[in-house]
């Protein structure tokens, strides 16, 4: 009467050979270990380099450096603050705005002309 029971369970993989459970579970976690490599040197990696680059040129920034703000702002440092900076937009006019650290996308280029609007 017990035989279809026993038969069941061991269908169901319950049987009594015991050692095969524990390599299905280490099996089982090296695609998530795979994965886990695979974005962290496609994806995180590169955008901690990136980061740690920027970090660098904005400690490297000195008055008079030409740059180019996040927003496509083109001008010259006319001094560094704890807080910010005052960078002068304007050649003839003197224009100063006030920005912080973190909005200075390169240095370089902001003596150059920006580029010219596409055409319609």
């Amino acid at each position: 009467m017990m035989d279809w029971l026993v038969s069941a369970a061991e269908a169901m993989g319950m049987g009594g050979a015991g050692g095969s459970g524990s390599g299905g579970g280490l099996m089982g976690l090296l695609p998530l270990v795979l994965m886990f490599a695979i974005f962290y040197f496609l994806l995180i990696r590169p955008q901690q380099k990136k980061a740690k680059a920027h970090r660098e040129m904005l400690n490297n920034l000195k008055r008079g450096d030409s740059v180019i703000t996040t927003g496509g702002i083109y001008g010259r440092i006319a001094e560094i603050k704890d807080t910010g900076i005052i960078l002068e937009v304007g050649e003839k006019e003197k224009i100063q705005i006030k920005l912080a650290k973190g909005f200075i996308h390169s240095v370089g280029g902001a003596g150059q002309e920006p580029p010219p609007p596409p055409a319609k």
